[in-house]
C-alpha cells in the first residue's frame, strides 16, 4: 500500500516565499562571518508544524539556508526556533547535527520541556532561549513562566533573547534588567520610528544598552523602516546603535522573513547595507565575527595578520 503524500498547508498571509534570486553582495565579508538570526522551517512533511501555531510559513529547509549563506559569504549562523514549531525541537536538532559545528541554536522552552531535554539541546549546540512578547506569536510569558525557564537552564550559560515591539522594550525594562546573564534584544526592539529619536522606546533601548549586560540584534531593518528598500531610516538607526555599543551588537538576515508585509526582502541587499551599518573594517568584523563568537560560544576566528608589503609592489 502506498504511503500518503503529506502536502504543505497553504501559507498564512504575511508569509511570502523567500526572495527568488537574491543578489550576490558587493560587500566582502570577513572570514567567519555569522548570520546571528535565521530560521529553518520544515520540510513540513518531515517536521510538521505545531498544531497550536498562529501562522503557517513557506517551507525553508536547512539545505536552502545553507545555499543562501554560501551565496552571501556567511560561514556561521544562529538558528532560532520558530514559534510555528513550538517547543518541538526536532527540526533544530536535525540542522545542528548536519551543521558541522558552524551552527548554534536558540530554543523555545515550553512548560513541559525537561532539564534532560535542555541538556540534550545544549550538547547539540543550543546556546540560548527566546521569549516572545508579540501577541501574534503567543500570550506574553508571565514572570512565573520566565522564572521556571531560568531555573531549568541554570548553569548552562545560555543567553536570554527577547522579542518585543513598540514600547515593550521600555515597558519591560525592569524585567530585562533583572534577568541573569546576557540578554539579547531582537530586531532593533522593533521600535516605532514614527516616535522619533526621543521616543520612549528608543530612549529605553539606549539606556538598556548602556547597562553593559544587554546586547542587540541590528537585524530586521525592513521590519522597522517606514520607507521602502533600502530602508534608509532603519539603517541609520542601526548604525547609531552599533556606534553606541560596538562590542554588544550582532546582525542577522532574519531569513526566510515570516510575518511581514509585502514581498520578502533581498538578502543580498541586506548584506550590502552592512557597509552603512558598520562602515569600518574593525566594526564590521566585530559585528559579524567577534561578537557572535563571544555571545554564542563559537570558536574564535584569528584576526587577519598585517598585509605583506611585497604584495603591494607592482
Amino acid at each position: 500500500m502506498t504511503e500518503p503524500v503529506l502536502r504543505q498547508a497553504a501559507p498564512s498571509p504575511g508569509c511570502p516565499p523567500p526572495h527568488p534570486a537574491p543578489r550576490r553582495p558587493s560587500l566582502e565579508l570577513p572570514p567567519g562571518s555569522c548570520d546571528a538570526h535565521c530560521h529553518i522551517l520544515g520540510p513540513s512533511a518531515v517536521f510538521p508544524y505545531a498544531p497550536e501555531r498562529t501562522f503557517t510559513p513557506v517551507d525553508a529547509p536547512k539545505e536552502q539556508l545553507a545555499a543562501l549563506h554560501a551565496h552571501l559569504g556567511l560561514s556561521r549562523a544562529v538558528v532560532v526556533q520558530s514559534s510555528c514549531n513550538g517547543s518541538d525541537h526536532r527540526v533544530l536538532l536535525d540542522a545542528l547535527a548536519a551543521g558541522g559545528g558552524r551552527l548554534r541554536g536558540i530554543a523555545l522552552i515550553g512548560p513541559a520541556t525537561t532539564r534532560a531535554e535542555i541538556e540534550e539541546l545544549h550538547r547539540a549546540g543550543v546556546r540560548g532561549f527566546r521569549l516572545n512578547f508579540l501577541p501574534h506569536l503567543r500570550t506574553a510569558p508571565t514572570r512565573e513562566e520566565i522564572a521556571s525557564v531560568l531555573e531549568r537552564v541554570d548553569g548552562l550559560g545560555w543567553v536570554t533573547e527577547l522579542h518585543v515591539t513598540g514600547s515593550e522594550v521600555a515597558d519591560h525594562a525592569d524585567l530585562i534588567r533583572s534577568l541573569p546573564g546576557r540578554v539579547v534584544i531582537d530586531h532593533l526592539a522593533r521600535v516605532n520610528l514614527a516616535d522619533g529619536p526621543r521616543g520612549r522606546a528608543l530612549r529605553g533601548l539606549r539606556a538598556l544598552l548602556d547597562t553593559g549586560d544587554v546586547w542587540l540584534k541590528v537585524s530586521g531593518v525592513d521590519r522597522v523602516s517606514r520607507q521602502g528598500p533600502p530602508w534608509a531610516d532603519a539603517v541609520a538607526l542601526a548604525a547609531s546603535l552599533v556606534a553606541q555599543a560596538p562590542e554588544r551588537v550582532v546582525w542577522g538576515t532574519d531569513y526566510p522573513h515570516v510575518n511581514i508585509e509585502g514581498a520578502a526582502p533581498d538578502d543580498g541587499l541586506l548584506v550590502d547595507l552592512l557597509a552603512d551599518i558598520a562602515p569600518d573594517q574593525d566594526g564590521l568584523r566585530r559585528l559579524l565575527v567577534d561578537n557572535p563568537a563571544d555571545l554564542f560560544d563559537f570558536p574564535p576566528v584569528p584576526a587577519p595578520g598585517p598585509a605583506d608589503p611585497r604584495k603591494e609592489q607592482p
